[in-house]
């Protein structure tokens, strides 16, 4: 932080060193949902209303939460946050955080739970998150504003799909299909990938080739929305390469795309900025709220 004391600064890194070091010691059951806890203890309402388990379809996993921000109106854009976790676990409830985050500044944000492994495979989770885009669309009292979609990780895949596949939306029943996307945020999302390990690999072994692909066929990227791709270059579990090579497609297809790559962030660290105070504490490199800010007021005052 520059023009910080110096003591502080070394203090913050202190903390930073001994959370790090306290995660990788806590191996991965903490390291999954102890952060997450922790962001949503540290993220005020700040005025922002929470509408809690919402259903969206018939079956245990379609509900979804809504957080509104102060004194919402009919225009206020929406955002629909897909969780990750690989598939196979991760839950609406603990990404609080980020909806209390982003409805502070103007917008609502729906998280829906989708059906995990090994209950689903390809594309059940893609219909899942779907048919909830399509049900916020039609339900009474959620803002009609401009329409967003948005994930990290395997959450991210499935927004890409969302975005980038127009069969998806279509199926469930969206007027317009995934014309009514504003437009679409992936962090740290996988887009093609031919996996090799286990559950992942079963997980898609219904797909075509039993792949990853957001968007099977390169020219469903000419009708994609505009996209805002967030990618950090330290992230070994889904390389920053999935956001340039989407980045370069969209381009090549004349399709407007921002891509931010981050030095020196992870994969899960790329979420740290949507807790207040992480960018102050030193546990947060990358300004993703501010980017996801400001592609959504773009798209909604510039269109």
């Amino acid at each position: 932080m520059p023009g910080a004391d110096p003591g502080r600064r070394g203090a913050f890194r202190l903390i930073r060193r001994r959370a790090l070091a306290g995660l990788a010691l806590a191996g991965p059951a903490l390291a999954a949902c102890s952060p997450l806890d922790l962001a949503n203890l540290a993220t005020p309402r700040r005025g922002t209303m929470l509408r809690e388990g919402l259903r969206y379809g018939p079956l245990p996993r379609h509900r979804l939460d809504l957080t509104l921000p102060p004194m919402p109106v009919a225009e206020t854009p929406l955002v629909v946050f897909i969780h990750g976790g690989g598939w196979e676990e991760g839950s609406r409830a603990q990404y609080a955080f980020l909806g209390r985050r982003l409805a502070s500044l103007g917008m609502a944000v729906a998280v829906p739970d989708y059906r995990l492994w090994p209950e689903a495979r390809w594309p059940d989770f893609i219909e899942d998150a779907a048919l909830a885009v399509a049900w916020l669309r039609s339900a009474p009292d959620v803002p009609r504003g401009p329409l967003f979609v948005m994930g990290h990780s395997a959450g991210g895949f499935i927004a890409a799909a969302l975005a980038l596949d127009p069969r998806w939306l279509e199926a469930a029943g969206l007027p317009g299909g995934r014309g009514a996307l504003t437009g679409a945020m992936l962090l740290a999302a996988p887009i093609s990938w031919q996996p090799n390990y286990e559950p992942v690999t079963s997980i898609f072994a219904n797909a075509p080739g039993g792949r990853i692909e957001a968007a099977p066929d390169p020219a469903m990227l000419a009708g994609a929305p505009p996209m805002l791709l967030l990618h950090g270059e330290a992230d070994v579990v889904v390389g920053a390469l999935h956001a340039r090579q989407l980045a370069a497609g969209l381009e090549a297809a004349g399709r407007p795309v921002r891509l931010r790559l981050y030095p020196g962030v992870g994969h899960v660290g790329i979420m740290t900025d949507f807790v207040p105070g992480a960018g102050l504490l030193g546990l947060s490199d990358a300004p993703v709220v501010a980017e996801v800010r400001d592609f959504v007021r773009a798209r909604v005052v510039g269109g």
